[in-house]
């Protein structure tokens, strides 16, 4: 998935045979990657994978599947800024392409909070360089709910409440995209 020139390649594999130490008996067992442009993942890549994983968890219809491992890989192609807002839509665009049960469907939004007060989504690498704040929602399709929020920098209660009505505002066109590529994708077989 490419978002301006940040894009992410996902992989999806599962549900399969989980390994004994990793299989829970109620549901799946979600495993999520993420590799680095270059190099080995580090600790903001760990940091983003449990965000990216606890958000496809509150989707996932794990209980349909118990016993089995999902992995979810995402590799990262080039990050010119919004980085974990793309892995979101990644996996998301992923799960849905999977076909794997979602009680909700998902996307990220990010918001950088200039030094003027000013709003900007979906930033530039250099936007967010230069913001007060940075600030990243993953947005359900149902109700609009917030199911994960992620802040970098300092900002006051008001402003994160009107940079995620922004996000919620910019989610419609996000899920439009989801719906356009789903339906591309299957006109042509």
């Amino acid at each position: 998935l490419s978002a301006g020139d940040t894009s992410v390649l996902a992989g999806l594999y599962g549900p399969a045979e989980a390994k004994i130490s990793k299989e829970l008996p109620d549901r799946a067992a979600l495993e999520v990657l993420l590799r680095p442009k270059v190099g080995l993942p580090g600790v903001m890549e760990r940091s983003r994978e449990q965000l990216l994983r606890q958000t496809c968890e509150a989707v996932v219809l794990g209980v349909l599947h118990p016993r089995t491992a999902i992995t979810l890989v995402l590799q990262v192609l080039s990050d010119a800024g919004s980085l974990l807002s793309c892995c979101l839509n990644a996996a998301c665009m992923a799960l849905l392409d999977a076909g794997l049960p979602l009680a909700a469907l998902f996307c990220g939004v990010t918001c950088a909070l200039q030094p003027d007060g000013t709003i900007l989504l979906d930033p530039t690498a250099r936007q967010e360089q230069e913001a007060r704040a940075i600030l990243t929602f993953a947005i359900a399709s149902s109700e609009r709910k917030v199911l994960m929020a992620n802040t970098k920098g300092s900002c006051s209660v008001e402003e994160m409440q009107q940079c995620l009505a922004a996000a919620q505002r910019a989610a419609d066109a996000v899920f439009q995209f989801y719906r356009d590529s789903v339906r591309r994708r299957y006109s042509k077989c």
